[in-house]
Parts: C-alpha cells; sequence; structure tokens
C-alpha cells in the first residue's frame, strides 16, 4: 500500500471542509494542555492526524516552565494557560495525568475548558482529565465516559446518570474517554474537527485499532492522488 493511507495529509480529509481558525481561514490551532506527570502516550494519535491534517499544535503549560510527563519527556510549553484564549483555538485536549487526582493543581485547567466550553470550542479529555471536568460541573448535564463510572462517582459530581460505557463519548463539542482508549479518543477528536468521517474514519480506526488489513485498502482508495 501507499504510505499515503497511513500518513494522511493537510488534504486526506475524506470528510466535510476545514472547520478553520479564529479568522475563518486554514485549519486552526489545536491547544494541547502539558503538566507534570502528564500520560504522554494518551493524545498522540489525536494531535499526529491533527497536525497531518493541517492543524497547528501548540502546547500549553501551567505557566512556561518545562514540564516532565509520566514517561519522562520534558517539555517546554509555547504558552501558559494564563495566556490561553478560546476564541484563538480550535480545539483545548486534556490528558490525563497523576496530578488529577493527587492535588488541585489542574484545576485551572477544567476552568479553562469550561470557559472553551461556554465559547462553543470543543474539549477533549482523557483519563484523568474527565475527573477534572466531573469536579468542575461539566459533565453534570452531558453524555460522557471515563475510566469507570466508580472513578467519577468518587469526585462528588452529579452527572452519573449520563455516565456511557463506551470507548470514548461526544456530546455536543465535548469528547471523552478512558485511559485504555487513545485510539478511540482519537477517532472521535478527527470527526469532531471533520478531518475523517464515515467510511474513510472507520478504516483509520481500525487499522489503528484492530490491526485490520483490510482497513488499508479503503484508506489508500481515500488518499489515491494525494
Amino acid at each position: 500500500m501507499t504510505r499515503a493511507a497511513i500518513d494522511g495529509g493537510p488534504d486526506d480529509r475524506g470528510g466535510r471542509d476545514d472547520r478553520g481558525g479564529p479568522d475563518g481561514g486554514g485549519r486552526g490551532t489545536v491547544h494541547l494542555a502539558v503538566y507534570d506527570s502528564l500520560a504522554d502516550w494518551e493524545t498522540g494519535h489525536a494531535t499526529a492526524y491533527l497536525a497531518r491534517a493541517g492543524f497547528e499544535i501548540r502546547t500549553v503549560g501551567p505557566t512556561r516552565e518545562p514540564v516532565v510527563s509520566i514517561g519522562g519527556l520534558r517539555v517546554q510549553p509555547d504558552l501558559a494557560l494564563a495566556d490561553l484564549r478560546a476564541h484563538d483555538s480550535a480545539l483545548l485536549v486534556l490528558p490525563g495525568a497523576d496530578l488529577w487526582d493527587t492535588t488541585d493543581d489542574l484545576a485551572p485547567f477544567a476552568r479553562a475548558a469550561r470557559a472553551f466550553l461556554d465559547a462553543g470550542v470543543p474539549v477533549a479529555a482523557i483519563c484523568g482529565a474527565t475527573a477534572g471536568l466531573a469536579r468542575e460541573g461539566l459533565l453534570d448535564r452531558r453524555d460522557h465516559t471515563s475510566a469507570a463510572p466508580f472513578y467519577l462517582a468518587a469526585t462528588g459530581y452529579a452527572g452519573g446518570g449520563r455516565y456511557v460505557e463506551a470507548d470514548a463519548v461526544t456530546d455536543g463539542a465535548l469528547v471523552t474517554a478512558g485511559p485504555t482508549e487513545p485510539v478511540a479518543f482519537a477517532r472521535e477528536v478527527l470527526r469532531l474537527l471533520g478531518v475523517y468521517e464515515g467510511e474513510t474514519l472507520d478504516a483509520w480506526y481500525r487499522l489503528f485499532h484492530d490491526s485490520d488489513p483490510l482497513a488499508y485498502a479503503v484508506l489508500e482508495k481515500a488518499t489515491a492522488g494525494r
């Protein structure tokens, strides 16, 4: 098969037109939250394929000081959280981290997620970040998922009735997923931002989640001539 079928590219959507950035042109900027103890494997599929589709990926830290992931990666944030504005972004991605469950240090990121959702800008949260959103009250009236119902119940949130047993869930502008579902998380993000849809999105998921060889042909057809 061709390299393009796996790699994709700026014009390889198989879906709807570009969402556009704040000025209405281009693919816009995706902001990836980074903080000490972040689970660096959880967002890689999403950010890689957003970048290949033409989105700019910018990292947002508590400050501009470097942070260190669970895997020992040292990341220099592009901007501090205080400088983040929803109108400058196409999406805020919140990965899991030990700090979501051990301190309140990351609560400002949950408050930023509220500002994004209030402005109609999508938010995608995985693993421990879902607990942060639960504490902020953002899951009380939205369908969502996480590691397990009891995990979110421990936050004392009021959204237990909206919990969905699924690999990843999209409700409006919010994507949630549990810690073992980075590919499903990416699938929902790519769908939400119009990178892939329909048969092409399904094939992408089957390729990276199931190693399904039949998905190769679908992606190859979708990327032919690009």
